[in-house]
């Protein structure tokens, strides 16, 4: 009778303590939200397989990610993209996957973030590494770790603490105890980043609201783009990422795929840095007669400009609306969908 009377008060605490800590968070401006880990990746990539040549697929860094909106995509064409985007990726170790491993040869909608793009392919850099790791993970994936990934969704879109976010933002257990000031602990000079979009099960992204209206929040994700940029990196490696590139867009063309070159808009610092760094015409104009693929520059279509990037980078969720559709668009004028 004790043990059952334990149990039972175990239990109440226990729910008490959850219904508190969830409470708490909410409190502090915390939702619940789907967490963009290498399983919602691998979710994704896994549909490639089985679509036709009519489908299309969306790989990229965040612009991408962020810029194309798959409901208007859906709207508009009838079928929603698979969207592989990710941020602060490489692109490249994702279209070489699709093109080494699956059958897929329809459409690939390929976003060109040159600071990423042309970035490096050394194996152990992160803008290469992390998208790799996403690959490893579709390939390896066990059966359990599948189910886990299934049974934690409801979870995860009900409760704002259960969260894999590192950083400012994170609430897990590793997060919140590296936060904890003791001693001497190593300062990290990295601005604290937030995270500032909402993703839902198909990996669409929109950015959240508050960086449309809170400036002072939109200004702590400009200072850790600036803080990337000020420092001494390695220069782009235009000549390993264009050449490991072309190879396998000639595999994908000689399987009767098609890709598509879209470089989403910047503005700013961010802008000016990337004249500098990575100017159009070494970089973009060089990769587009390459590839001797069909390709978009913001820069070259009124429709495509004029947006708000509250932080340089990404468009405000209504913006991405209207540069979806109008991308849309300029493609069908092309006869390209």
């Amino acid at each position: 009778m004790k043990l059952k009377k334990s149990l039972i008060i175990a239990l109440i605490l226990g729910a008490m303590g959850l219904v508190a800590w969830e409470l708490y968070w909410r409190s502090q401006g915390f939702t619940s939200s789907i967490d963009d880990n290498d399983a919602l990746w691998a979710q994704e990539r896994s549909k490639v397989d089985n679509l036709s040549k009519e489908d299309v697929v969306l790989i990229g860094s965040s612009r991408v990610h962020f810029d194309i909106q798959l409901d208007v995509w859906k709207k508009m064409l009838g079928n929603k993209p698979v969207q592989l985007s990710s941020g602060g990726c490489s692109p490249l170790p994702f279209f070489h996957d699709v093109v080494n491993t699956s059958p897929f040869n329809g459409t690939i909608v390929l976003g060109v973030t040159p600071g990423l793009f042309f970035s490096t392919t050394y194996p152990e850099a992160p803008p290469w590494a992390w998208p790799q790791a996403r690959v490893d993970h579709f390939h390896d994936r066990t059966y359990a770790q599948r189910i886990n990934h299934k049974l934690s969704i409801p979870l995860q879109s009900s409760l704002a603490f259960i969260s894999e976010v590192e950083g400012v933002d994170g609430l897990n257990l590793k997060e919140l105890l590296g936060k904890v000031k003791i001693g001497n602990r190593t300062f990290d000079p990295m601005p604290p980043f937030h995270s500032f979009e909402n993703i839902r099960l198909d990996r669409n992204v929109r950015m959240k609201k508050r960086m449309e209206t809170d400036t002072t929040f939109a200004n702590t994700v400009k200072n850790v783009w600036q803080f990337f940029m000020s420092g001494e990196g390695p220069p782009p490696d235009k000549e390993s990422t264009m050449a490991f590139f072309l190879e396998d867009l000639k595999k994908f063309k000689e399987k009767g795929g098609t890709v598509i070159l879209l470089r989403c808009p910047s503005m700013g610092y961010l802008r000016d840095f990337e004249n500098n760094v990575t100017p159009r015409g070494k970089f973009w104009e060089e990769l587009v007669e390459k590839a001797n693929v069909k390709a978009y520059h913001f820069e070259d279509y009124p429709q495509l400009q004029g947006f708000h990037l509250p932080e340089w980078s990404h468009l405000s969720a209504r913006d991405a609306d209207i540069f979806t559709k109008e991308f849309i668009k300029i493609m069908k004028s092309d006869s390209i969908l």
